[in-house]
Parts: structure tokens; sequence; C-alpha cells
């Protein structure tokens, strides 16, 4: 029996339990992570599961039931068992809930890749991880880390209407990070960035990162920021590297273009949105420099598949255009019930959850300029870049970040270090007073976006540049 048999079976049980929709997920993951301290391997984890996911809908409610067993038995028991938890929610009276149409697909998709990730031998693994940290220690970090993480997953989704589809998506990466420790003041500089950098590709991915490069670079900059002087504190010129506008993105426009929290229905956990749908298509986002696309089809980005987990093909769509809302983050019922005429933003981390709206790759359109270009253009200001801190409200509108480096920008030229740069606004006016932007995109990736509740560990990719704000309140320190 195949595995698109498995998951036949488990629909065609909660078919017959009176669900009027059925889908399942027999998914295959395999994990993998190491860590290093101080030029020493401090863990390795090798993980592997497989499972069962059955989705039901009956009259308006959904039930949802997993099983960590693949066999004919377990799939047809999870089935039933979704459709009657479906069925016991169906008592409590809701709106009718429809599903936003899309053709019947049978297709296979893999991400690409040149080298293996789980084929690269430990050893080599943990030699540049070893290396590495060894490096950082010598130029003075205190506490030098590095990690890398693989995941390999394969899926075989099949729905009561037709679908059956099977997908592999590797994604790994990897980061180090050097902290120091001074008098009353601890500073830590990152590479790529704080968390690493990810990707549905193979280990090469690793390669091109040449940790090893940049380890003394980020030891020596974490010192030298336990001397620099503060952040001045004030309204002024704000140039954000990629970095950080990756962040920026993610909380401040893409959290809030999930059309589950929009709708309320997602509330618990990070709270639901500033956006009003009667205002899709004609609020004032941003600035007219201001191009947020939301792409799950960008090779090599985190945030990219084949097909979300209810069939849907992966297709790019405009979330911002010209600084105007124009799309949201979607899936079949929520598309359905807000009168949408698109889906395809759902996703499970795993067999034993149930799929919801998540970020696929939303990113923001290059601009015209380059990061000197910028700089140049600037008399008085300051520049930040890699994610230190961050907070913002459960509207996704009130935020302040902190960030792991600064400098000033004094007549058209970065100047001095600057530690604990901090800034804070509200997005929308944020986003307004965008004035240039800068053709140097990444793809960078976010491996930890949580949501949901039991919680959920979603991967996203934000294409981002450089760009410069005015009037922005630096500084913040409280």
């Amino acid at each position: 029996m195949t595995h698109f048999d498995v998951a036949t079976a488990a629909v065609r049980a909660a078919l017959d339990a009176g669900a009027r929709y059925a889908d399942a997920r027999v998914m295959h993951r395999r994990y993998e992570s190491m860590t290093a301290r101080n030029g020493e391997i401090e863990g390795l984890s090798q993980d592997e599961d497989a499972g069962i996911g059955v989705r039901a809908l009956v009259g308006s409610s959904w039930g949802f039931y997993a099983v960590p067993d693949i066999s004919e038995r377990a799939a047809h028991a999870a089935g039933s068992h979704a459709a009657k938890i479906a069925a016991a929610s169906a008592r409590v009276a809701g709106p009718d809930t429809g599903l936003f149409p899309v053709p019947a697909v049978s297709g296979s998709w893999a991400s690409p890749y040149v080298i293996d990730p789980l084929a690269v031998p430990l050893s080599d693994k943990g030699d540049l991880l070893v290396g590495a940290t060894r490096t950082m220690v010598e130029h003075g970090a205190d506490l030098a880390e590095g990690l890398y993480q693989i995941w390999d997953t394969r899926k075989w989704f099949v729905s009561s209407e037709g679908h059956q589809i099977d997908q592999h998506i590797r994604e790994c990466g990897a980061g180090i990070s050097a902290t120091v420790i001074g008098d009353g003041e601890t500073q830590r500089r990152s590479y790529p960035s704080y968390r690493g950098q990810y990707g549905t590709r193979g280990w090469e991915l690793v390669d091109s990162l040449d940790l090893s490069a940049h380890a003394a670079r980020i030891a020596e900059e974490a010192r030298a920021l336990l001397t620099a002087p503060p952040c001045p504190a004030g309204e002024t010129t704000l140039i954000l590297g990629s970095e950080q506008m990756a962040l920026q993105i993610h909380e401040s426009v893409g959290h809030a273009i999930e059309l589950d929290r929009i709708l309320g229905w997602e509330a618990a956990y990070a709270g639901t949105s500033w956006l009003d749908l009667a205002q899709l298509g004609s609020l004032r986002y941003g600035s007219e420099l201001m191009n947020v696309t939301i792409d799950p089809t960008i090779p090599g980005a985190l945030g990219s598949f084949g097909f979300d987990d209810e069939g849907t093909p992966a297709a790019k769509r405009d979330a911002v255009r010209a600084g105007r809302w124009v799309g949201v983050l979607a899936g079949r019922d929520s598309a359905a019930v807000a009168g949408l005429d698109y889906a395809g933003s759902v996703r499970a981390d795993g067999w034993a959850r149930l799929p919801m709206v998540r970020m696929t790759n939303v990113g923001l359109e290059p601009g015209p300029h380059t990061l000197d270009e910028m700089i140049s253009a600037t008399d008085d200001g300051v520049m930040m870049d890699f994610n230190r801190s961050w907070s913002i409200d459960d509207k996704r509108l009130n935020f302040q970040f902190g960030c792991e480096i600064g400098w000033e920008i004094k007549n058209g030229r970065r100047g001095r270090m600057l530690r604990n740069p901090t800034y804070t606004g509200i997005g929308p006016l944020f986003w307004r007073s965008m004035d240039m932007l800068s053709s140097e995109i990444v793809a960078w990736g976010t491996p930890n976006c949580g949501k949901g509740q039991p919680g959920q560990i979603g991967h996203t990719g934000h294409p981002a540049a450089p760009a410069r704000f005015q009037a922005v309140r630096v500084g913040v320190t409280g």
C-alpha cells in the first residue's frame, strides 16, 4: 500500500462518517541539528517521525485527528475520528463554511538542491562549527556559539475533491554568534543574522555563508561595541540594513495581512490585526516605494513550496502595491468567508497539527538605489542592522525594535559605531516615511515563526533590501 493509498483510506473513512469534505496528509520528516560552543561540539540532535493528519468538514465545523501510524487501519480510524469531532462541533450552529474552489491536481514537487545536507559527513559539519567558534574565542568572544539545522520533509496529500500531491522539501541553514561581557554591559554580534540564514536549498547554502571567514570580524565588533557610544535619543533619519528589514516586514506586514487574524479567528497567540477588510484595495499602507509580494515560488527561499497544505498551487500575488494594501495571506475557508478569489497560504508544521494561514515568502521588492547612495544622501541620521529584540502590540501596529549594531551617519558618511540602537514607530506611519530603497536584496529565512494553540513553528522567507525612513524616533530605552 502506498502513502497515497493510506491518505485515501483516511479521506474515505471521513466521508463515510458524514463529512462533506475531507483531506489527509501523510508526512515523514527527518531533522538534524548540531550546536557548538567555544570550540567544542555541544549537542547533536537527529530525529525522524511519520504520521497522518486528517481534516473533515461537517456543516460549518472542522474536525482534525492525527496519529503517528501510517497503516491503513490507523488511517481509517483517523478519518472516522476527524468526522466525528467535526460533527460534534457542528452541534453549535455557525455561519456556513465554504471553500474557495481549487482545481483538483495530481502532481509532484521537490525543492532544488545541489548537496544533500543529510549526506554531508557529521565530521565535516562539526569541523565547521568548531573552527568558527574557536576563531571567535581567539578574537575576543567570551561566548562563541554556532548552529546548523536540517529538515527533510516528504508529504503525500489527498482530498475528497480529487487532489493527489506529493512533495519533498529540503531545508537547511546555519549561523554563528559572539557574545562579550564587559563592566555592566553585554554585547552580541552574529553572522549572517541572529538566527542564521535558512532556505529550501541543500548544504551549498551553508557553504556559501563561509562562516569561518566572518568569525573573527563579528567577535571583534562585539568587543568594540562594549566601549562604543550609545545610540542617541531623538527623531532622525533611519537607514535599516536588509536583515533588520526582514523582521520589520515579518512583524508589521506579514502577520498583519494574515486573513485569520483580520477575521478574528486567530487572536490568542500574538493577537489579531489592525487591518479592516473594508479597506482592502484603498488603504494607504506605506509610501509609493512600498511593493510587498506573497511569493512561494521564489527558488531557494525558506517559504517556498509547490502546493500549500490544502493542495492550492503556489502562486505569486501582491500584498501592497505602490503603497496601497491589496492582498492578504489566505486559506480556502477564510478566502471564501471574506469573498476573496485566491487562497494558497495554509500550512502545518507537521502531521499532528491542523493547517492554518501562514506566511510564505512575504518580501519587499527592491528599489533603485544602493546602500552607499542612501548613506551619501543622508546629512544626519543613524543606520542599524541585525535584530536583537522586538516588541509589537496585539494589533500589529505599535512596535519597538532593537538591533545588534548601529552607526552614526554625518554629512553623507558612515561614522562611529553605536551600541544598543533601538527605534520605534506605528506601522502605517513608519512605512509611509520610507523615501529611499536599495536594490541589494537578500531572501532571508525565518525558521522559528510561532503561531497557533497548540503552538506551531512556521518557516517563512522575507526578501528585503536596505531602506531609508524619515523622522523616526530612535534611542528609545523604555
